[in-house]
Formats: structure tokens, sequence, C-alpha cells
């Protein structure tokens, strides 16, 4: 056998891998330095204190989560609100697509979800991880049942393409080899005495009994093939029952091999603060949270004499005055003449990308915050097989595979399991990459096409099972023009305050008004931020 060899060891590479083993606090640093995990500040539900003036009316753009949060807390306190929205139903990002929906692209390329009843996938957000309290409270308040959203299975796969023969590897394969690995690699340099900082006799005989311990180690603090080994990793031939059925251990992967083919780095995705255990989906996609709201919303609007959300409703223009907001819009599917829409108030919760293209009357310091946020690039795959055979063939019951092919991951559908029928698979998930723009470029036949061709790769059944899909390119989706808002530290600190603040009778609220971009419990406290100022500033302007 051939001896792997790779260059010396530094101690900054060390480190960086005794983090990724053992814990996720660098990673989860870095995260907040992007703003992308952070904890929810949610206290409770909001109290709107005091009456406003008898019929004012606010008019909400935006259908999206942050404008539902909106109309469902302004009026149980006694304000005439309308809704307007771009699409045919509630929701924005919040989206679930099933087996007879349509939606077109710009560029006007339709699609056509072809699922099987009880079938959906999750163009956009997918999960809700137990810290976001806001969103979670509004799905007890609305009765929206949950369940387990698996995000890390220790049966799913790593895939590098030019490693390990191109073969995927069992994450419990290579999270045990790894801990193992790194293990000894401390235990050696415990028991040699070369660690920085001094530690008494005791305490290192605690720390190599620790790492013994971790590491699954043998008991010359070597990770090696045997007993202690195949139980974290699993077995070649699992202990059975009867006659010759001894358990025969596995053999570990080559630590350079993991080193080189960066496997490791999706180890600690499942530490990173956002998507710790445990995370949460709706019960039967993501939008029967959208449809709750929608049907409490209606149900407060009962006796008004306009319906509470107008669909397809395309914004051209927003324009005000020191009395009143006035707002111009078209049919979205139609076009055809220009309808308007008045109220005393308006709270907009159109995404940023699509703002800067409208008509917009307000100060240049707003416009200048619109301009200066661009949007994440994303593609979603959904693919439909005619059985369950991660399931059936491989035990794979939920979580994510993770690959460095352009496809990014697979995700496993987190319900149904056992079931002898159908199954959508997540077959690409392209996030804020080359990938995302190279999907989008395509049309829809050509995603899905690639996305299968990719996924072969990790599983043949591809080859035999499929049977269709669905692939959404956010960029090109006409009412989002991207995933979410891609806020620097210097387009915040210069204009962040400056899209909070009220323009006149104009207020914004949106995942892209938060310090948590690209999740919905950003839009719900955006939103719940936004009308408390709002209506403190209602109560201030009373005759």
């Amino acid at each position: 056998m051939t001896e792997l060899r790779t260059a010396p060891m530094s101690r900054r590479r060390l480190l960086t891998m005794i983090g990724t083993a053992a814990g996720s606090s660098a990673m989860y640093q870095a995260m907040t330095t992007l703003e992308l995990a952070a904890e929810s500040p949610y206290k409770g539900r909001i109290k709107l204190e005091g009456n406003p003036p008898k019929d004012t009316s606010i008019l909400i753009l935006g259908a999206g989560i942050a404008g539902l949060v909106a109309a469902y807390e302004l009026l149980q306190v006694g304000y005439t609100v309308r809704i307007l929205e771009y699409r045919d139903r509630a929701g924005g990002r919040c989206w679930t697509l099933r087996g007879g929906d349509s939606f077109t692209e710009l560029g006007g390329i339709p699609q056509t979800c072809g699922f099987d009843e009880g079938l959906y996938f999750n163009p956009g957000p997918w999960r809700i991880p137990y810290h976001h309290s806001g969103i979670l409270d509004y799905c007890k308040r609305l009765e929206v049942s949950l369940e387990p959203f698996i995000q890390v299975n220790y049966n799913a796969y790593l895939h590098a393409k030019d490693h390990f023969g191109g073969k995927p590897q069992r994450l419990r394969h290579v999270l045990a080899d790894f801990n193992g690995s790194v293990a000894e690699l401390l235990a050696k340099a415990a028991s040699q005495g070369k660690l920085d900082q001094p530690v008494t006799k005791e305490d290192n005989e605690k720390l190599l009994h620790a790492l013994k311990q971790w590491g699954a180690l043998d008991d010359d603090y070597h990770y090696s093939t045997g007993k202690k080994s195949s139980e974290r990793r699993g077995y070649k031939r699992d202990p059975g029952g009867g006659l010759n059925w001894e358990p025969v251990p596995s053999e570990p992967l080559p630590f350079a091999e993991i080193l080189r083919s960066n496997v490791w780095f999706r180890l600690a995705v499942g530490q990173v603060y956002d998507v710790q255990s445990t995370i949460f989906q709706p019960v039967g996609g993501m939008d029967v949270i959208a449809r709750a709201f929608a049907r409490e919303i209606d149900k407060l609007m009962t006796g008004s004499s306009s319906s509470s959300i107008t669909y397809n409703a395309k914004v051209t223009a927003i324009r005000q005055n020191p009395n009143h907001v006035t707002v111009t819009y078209q049919d979205a599917k139609k076009g055809g003449r220009s309808m308007q829409s008045t109220a005393d108030w308006c709270l907009c919760t159109i995404p940023l990308s699509v703002l800067d293209q409208i008509d917009l009357v307000s100060v240049e310091k707003l416009k200048d915050a619109i301009d200066a946020v661009p949007y994440g690039a994303s593609v979603k795959i959904g693919l439909q097989f005619r059985r369950r055979f991660w399931e059936q063939d491989e035990q794979i019951y939920g979580g994510i595979t993770y690959t460095d092919l352009p496809i990014n991951l697979i995700g496993y559908p987190n319900a149904d399991f056992g079931s002898r029928g159908k199954g959508v698979l997540l077959g690409a998930y392209a996030f804020d990459s080359p990938y995302a723009y190279e999907f989008t470029a395509l049309p829809p036949e050509d995603r899905l096409k690639k996305a299968r061709e990719y996924g072969a790769r990790l599983h043949r059944q591809y080859e035999t099972e499929y049977e269709n899909g669905v692939a959404v390119g956010w960029h090109r989706v006409p009412w989002a023009l991207g995933c979410f808002a891609r806020w620097t530290p210097e387009a915040r600190e210069q204009h962040y305050e400056n899209l909070c603040a009220i323009d006149g009778r104009i207020t914004l609220a949106g995942e892209h008004v938060s310090h948590l971009p690209a999740w919905q419990e950003g839009a719900v406290l955006s939103s719940l931020d936004a009308i408390s100022r709002l209506h403190q500033r209602v109560l201030g302007s009373k005759p």
C-alpha cells in the first residue's frame, strides 16, 4: 500500500481542524460577522397601546410574511388595512409548489409543477430554527402544525468529485475518521509535552483520557481499524443474531485524503447556531403559514367594504404628500389600465431589488439606501421520483447530502418516512455562488437535466426513477429578482438606519430591513418594529 503524503501540519491548520471537530464557535463568529446567524430578540406579542383615529388607513405593499404580520396586528387595533400583492397568492418567498401550480419567469418561460398529489417543494425558506421565536409564536397562534426538519443525518453523504474515487462517503465515516485522526494528533502532542501552555501531569493524563474517549483511540492512542472506531463509523458487517454474525470492523478512510478532499468542512454545518437542533418545518409545506395568515386576516376584515388582499397587483409608482399616500398599480397578469389606491400611511415590504425600479417619491437618503443593497443568487430544484430509493436502498431518512458538484447539496424529505409511494428531493440548492448564476442562465429544462446528471453521480437510481421536476432561479422571479438582501458591513453602516426611518408617510419592512436577512424571522421582527414606530407616528399626528 502506497502511503499518502501531505505537507507538514501547521499549527493554524491543526487549530482550524480542531475547531471543526470539537465545536463551531469560530464558524458561528464568522457567520455572525456576515450577519447570517444571530439570535432573535423576539420578546413576545406586540402591544400597540392607544387607539388610532377612526378610519385611519394603512396600505401594505406585499403579502409576504412581513406584510401579513403587519396586517394581522394592525387590523386588531382598529386600522383600515388593504394589501396589494403582485402574485395570485399570499406568502412572497414563503412559497410552496405543488402539482398543478404554474409560474412564469422573466423572459416569459412558464413552468407547471407536475408533482403527484400530496407532494411538494419549498423553493424559498424550508426550515425554522428553534430560536426564531417570532415566526414560531405566529405558527402557534395560527395553529400551524410543525414537524422536525433534519439538518444532520449521519447516514447521508459527503462527496468530493475528485477524491475517494468519486464515491460518496457516509457522513458518519468522515466524522469518526476526522475526529479520531485529530484526537490522535493531539494525543501525540500531549504525550510528547509539546503543548504550548504548560499543564500538570494530572491534567495531561485527563486530557489523554478525554482524547481517547472522544476520538475512539486504541490503548496506544492510535485511531485504527477495530471495535472502538467501528462503534463510531459503523461496521463493515453489523452484529447480528445466530451463527456467523459476529461484527466485522470497518476500515477508516485515509486522513490525508479527508484533508485534501475538504469534505471535513461540512462536518460543522449542523453546529452552526442557525441550524442546530431542533429545527422545524410546517406540515404540508412552508406556505401553510402564509395561508393561515391570509385566512385570519380575511376573518378580521369581515364586514369591510373592501377585500383584505388585492392579488395580481403590480405596483408601478408610490407617491406621497403631507396628507396621504397614493399607489399606482396594474394587473400583473393582464396589464392594461393603471389603477390607484390611496391611504393615510403606507408600509412597503417590496424587495429592494424590485423597489429600486418603482417610481417612488422619497428623500434621497432612502433612495440611496434602496439602491445600495444587492440580492443574493439562488437556484432550487425539486425532483420527483417514482419511489423513495434513498430510504429503500440506502437507509437515508431525511437530512442533507453535500457535494462539491454544482448542485451543492441534495435534501431528502423529512416526512412520510417509509412510504411506499413517490417522493420529492431537493435536487439542487446552488446558493450565492457562480453556479447559482450559471443555473439561472439556463432554461428550466436544462436546469433539470443538469441536476439529474450531477445527482446520478451520487445516486445511480436517478437514471431509472426520475419522473419530473421544477427549477426556480430566483434572479428570474419577477416579484423578487433575487433570493435575499446581501448587506455588507459598509453598506449597513451607511444606509441601514436610513432604510428603517419613516419617510413622510412611508416606511419599509421585510427581511432586508433586519439583521436576520434570508430568514422569515427577520421579516417578522422588521414588521413588528416598523408598525410599532408607525403606530406611534399616527398617534403623534392626531389633530
